[in-house]
């Protein structure tokens, strides 16, 4: 029987479990020598130096028996499908969810380094090669939906690679939470790439990974010993770290609100994918109170025709973790907010986030609950959803 039984449900956020040489694998080979190892080494202490084995542990017919029943619990490399190719369709099969959004593990943080640096040429071999990779990964089936990297630091190479990329099927298009280093995401020369995902239904998302320094590590230095994170080591997330990971996603997004971007494209979709949404309701709140606070002397919010946090209502939808109230979250911000994911198949997903959904969902309506396992996905993927099942 499946993990998920009993209603339609979409998983908004899912990886693939790269290896450190898995950019070289579908680099240009002009690039090929130039692109870094994937680094795999942020998970449980020495599972890097274990990958090849845990790969090599689906070839064995003995591991393979138990994939039911482990499914939920062998994580990472070790998890079905999460390397190879081939295995994902019965992952997915076991797993219960019509669709998942498809994306990398290790490769937001490189890719957004190389689109701060000033080689534009090897940003976009980057991408280029991530871009090979989760396509051809999510070619097995339809039910796997691709993300496709743009990078915004180049304004006239950008809408190219955009139009490339919808031309050749990818699901959505993923950009940095960080801002670009020489002009803001919202610059009017970016309006091509917004036009072209808007006509062609393809949502424009966000995952954590990508927001650049967030976060002033020098709050580490407390005279205290080092926490340990999620998977026993201390390169992942921890309690303060977790603190930081909306506000790049959230200075970008208000940003593009208040510079008028949502306005001019009311069809295009945003998710804010892996970076909580207990935020959500306060930022609205606060979007609406710098609108109020200088509606008086800026013309841009002038020309706006809605409240901020209409726009955000309309267009930007966000997956809360499992630890988080989905119940409040949407009573505060609305039904059409909140996205359901597992984060399969990472061990920060948990052996149990549907349970955990349902939980906090307990009072909820049975409309808000259809909403968030999958009518909001189905709104935020839009034609693109429709194209890849039909």
């Amino acid at each position: 029987m499946p993990y998920a039984t009993g209603r339609l449900y979409h998983d908004a956020d899912a990886h693939i479990m790269e290896t450190a040489d898995w950019l070289r694998d579908y680099a240009a080979p002009k690039f090929r020598d130039r692109l870094p190892d994937i680094f795999t080494g942020a998970l449980a202490p020495g599972e890097h130096e274990r990958v090849s084995d845990d790969i090599a542990l689906h070839g064995d017919a003995s591991y393979r028996a138990e994939d039911e029943a482990e499914l939920m619990n062998r994580k990472n490399w070790r998890a079905i499908g999460a390397t190879l190719k081939h295995d994902r369709p019965k992952a997915l099969d076991l797993l219960g969810f019509a669709s998942q959004l498809v994306f990398n593990t290790f490769t937001n943080k490189p890719m957004q380094e190389a689109e701060h640096g000033r080689d534009a040429d090897y940003a976009y071999a980057m991408a280029d090669a991530h871009n090979r990779g989760m396509l051809d990964f999510c070619e097995v089936d339809r039910r796997l939906l691709s993300t496709a990297y743009v990078p915004l630091m180049d304004l006239e190479r950008a809408p190219q690679v955009a139009k490339s990329l919808i031309r050749d099927g990818a699901n959505s298009l993923m950009i940095a939470a960080a801002c670009p280093k020489d002009h803001s995401p919202s610059h009017v020369a970016l309006d091509t790439v917004w036009a072209q995902a808007e006509e062609a239904g393809v949502p424009i998302v966000f995952h954590v990974g990508s927001g650049g320094t967030f976060f002033d590590r020098t709050y580490f230095n407390n005279g205290l010993p080092m926490e340990k994170d999620f998977h026993g080591g201390a390169e992942n997330f921890r309690s303060i770290d977790y603190m930081a990971i909306p506000n790049p996603v959230m200075q970008t997004l208000a940003t593009m609100i208040l510079d008028g971007v949502m306005d001019r494209f009311p069809r295009l979709k945003f998710g804010v994918i892996e970076q909580g949404a207990s935020w959500v309701p306060s930022w609205m709140r606060y979007l609406d109170s710098a609108y109020d606070a200088f509606l008086r002397h800026e013309q841009r919010l002038q020309k706006l025709s809605m409240r901020p946090s209409e726009y955000v209502q309309r267009q930007i939808r966000v997956t809360p973790y499992p630890t988080e109230d989905v119940g409040w979250i949407s009573s505060q911000a609305g039904d059409a907010v909140c996205l359901f994911s597992s984060d399969y198949p990472h061990v920060e997903g948990g052996r149990n986030p549907l349970g955990r959904f349902e939980a906090s969902l307990a009072d909820a309506s049975e409309t808000t609950r259809d909403h968030f396992f999958a009518g909001n996905f189905a709104d935020m993927m839009g034609p693109s959803l429709q194209r890849a099942l039909n």
